[in-house]
């Protein structure tokens, strides 16, 4: 062990097998890294090979074949003692895997020094979960949630001695009632394997449970809700995997498990929907009334389809064309520092989301939620096609961008796109720049707003249900399509909350800073310089 000067942590360097030469290996703990290289002098193309020590799942002792040592120079000594060292590999589009490498060396003693050594340096990442709950619903998607969880995931927790609780539901709502009931002090985590209704349920569970504990009142839409400090991971085996694409850039359950083993954090903001002082649902990627609400809807009557009743009733809805009459009321987001409109995506340790968080913790101290209620509000009435609250940018395979490619995960506030009434064809124009790099808020008829809060009313709302408050209490006429012609009666449209129908068309919507953790790190950068995205350019640009 070489002790550095000044007090700081010492380096493990000795001289070990790897196949069939002799590498210079290094445990750095002040770098935090484990590297090994080559001595002989490199090669074109050569180049050192390392991993933080943060990014190693397990070290084992291993026992080599008779074939390995019984080559070479080895064969010159007794048998040779060896340890693995299992770690993240990291692939394109943001894929992990599971990676590793075996050392060797004649000395028992140093074999089990770099051992010992190794094995202390995991303890010392207290992040880790050590203890799991696991709830697997194995009718999502595909029905392959079971399937994925014993064959991909299990082994990898299994390795990185992560013990497990597993549930497998058996009806909607089983894991949220079920966390009502168990002891989650003695878990690190939660894990839900499924799609992104599994998440919702879980999640819901979560915060359920904390405020229930906390002695919060959901039903109150302006009660300060507590923040969950149990993270959730999510083993994705859904149809779309919106939360988990948005949140690692990648929908793999491998990518996922080994998010969860290192113990990522990632905090998320959550949206609570209320309508007339009742509790509706919570909500972190989309909220959509108008066409995403009516292609919900419609799809719920087709399940026997599977996934594709989406496509079908996607189209059928388009078709359709049907717009809304009603008025958005908002609160802008005036803590955050980026805009809707701007380049700077949402990415592992994302400056905007720690100094929004920051500067509305310092808002809320220093004036207080009734300060907050006395906020400017801004009053839109307009006939919408669609209208679209987005807490992420609810990015997936099939829409790389999302729906808001700046939305942040993290920064307290939600992005508010207004599409109003147009013809078929700018609605298509505007629905196919979901799928390219062209700017899908660049049309007329398109508004976005970074919120913290916001109402919406229509005219059968007002007509058959109280209003959620006096503010733009007006009486306004349905349409039902773009067909003067037409004179049938069409019902309010539907909100889709995270794949959800709600019951009332008329609520308010609240943004909660931070209110759960994901084991996840947001999406890393790829092409584009880290440098590039500091501290000082941010607030250069804004």
């Amino acid at each position: 062990m070489e002790q550095l000067p000044g007090g700081r942590r010492p380096r493990l360097v000795s001289s070990l097998g790897l196949g069939q030469r002799s590498w210079e290996v290094t445990l750095d703990e002040e770098r935090g890294r484990l590297s090994w290289r080559d001595p002989r002098p490199p090669r074109r193309g050569d180049e050192d090979c390392f991993v933080p020590t943060s990014e190693i799942i397990a070290v084992e002792e291993t026992e080599l074949n008779k074939k390995q040592w019984n080559s070479g120079k080895w064969q010159k000594m007794g048998k040779p003692h060896a340890f693995t060292v299992y770690y993240v590999k990291k692939a394109r589009n943001h894929r992990w895997r599971c990676r590793d490498v075996t050392f060797w060396c004649a000395d028992e003693h140093l074999c089990n020094q770099w051992i010992q050594a190794l094995k202390e340096l995991l303890e010392m990442q207290k992040s880790r979960p050590k203890q799991l709950l696991v709830y697997i619903n194995p009718y999502g998607g595909k029905r392959q949630g079971k399937r994925i969880y014993e064959q991909k995931v299990a082994p990898l927790f299994s390795l990185a001695s992560v013990s497990t609780d597993v549930v497998i539901t058996e009806h909607a709502n089983h894991a949220k009632d079920n966390l009502f009931e168990v002891n989650i002090n003695k878990y690190d985590g939660v894990v839900c394997v499924g799609g992104d209704g599994m998440f919702s349920e879980v999640m819901h569970g979560l915060i359920g449970r904390m405020q229930k504990d906390s002695g919060i009142d959901q039903n109150n839409p302006k009660a300060p809700l507590v923040q969950c400090n149990i993270r959730i991971g999510i083993i994705p085996a859904g149809s779309t995997d919106c939360v988990c694409y948005s949140t690692i850039g990648i929908s793999d359950p491998v990518t996922s498990a080994l998010h969860i083993i290192v113990g990522d954090c990632q905090p998320l903001d959550v949206c609570s929907v209320h309508h007339n002082n009742t509790f509706l649902k919570y909500c972190v990627s989309l909220l959509g009334y108008g066409f995403y609400g009516d292609v919900l809807k419609d799809s719920e009557k087709k399940r026997w389809m599977g996934p594709m009743r989406y496509d079908y009733s996607g189209f059928k809805t388009f078709l359709t064309h049907h717009y809304y009459e009603g008025t958005i009321s908002f609160q802008p987001a005036k803590h955050t520092l980026g805009s809707p409109r701007d380049k700077y995506t949402c990415r592992t340790g994302c400056y905007i989301c720690k100094k929004s968080e920051q500067q509305l913790a310092q808002q809320q101290k220093q004036c207080g939620l009734k300060h907050e209620e006395e906020e400017e509000w801004k009053i839109i009435k307009g006939k919408f096609l669609a209208i679209n609250a987005v807490n992420m940018s609810c990015a997936c395979p099939r829409s790389p961008k999302g729906l808001s490619p700046a939305a942040h995960l993290a920064d307290g506030s939600a992005d508010l796109i207004l599409v109003r009434k147009c013809s078929r064809f700018d609605f298509l124009r505007y629905l196919v720049r979901h799928t390219n790099q062209d700017d899908q808020f660049d049309f007329s008829f398109v508004d976005v707003h970074r919120v913290k809060s916001f109402q919406f009313t229509s005219k059968l709302s007002e007509d058959n249900e109280s209003n959620v408050t006096d503010m733009g209490k007006k009486r306004f006429g349905q349409f039902c399509r773009d067909h003067p012609a037409c004179c049938c009666n069409i019902a309010n449209s539907t909100w889709n909350c995270d794949g959800e129908t709600l019951e009332s068309s008329a609520i308010e919507v609240r943004v909660h800073c931070q209110l759960v953790k994901l084991f996840a790190r947001g999406i890393e950068e790829t092409c584009i310089d880290e440098a590039a995205y500091s501290q000082s350019s941010v607030e250069q640009l804004l």
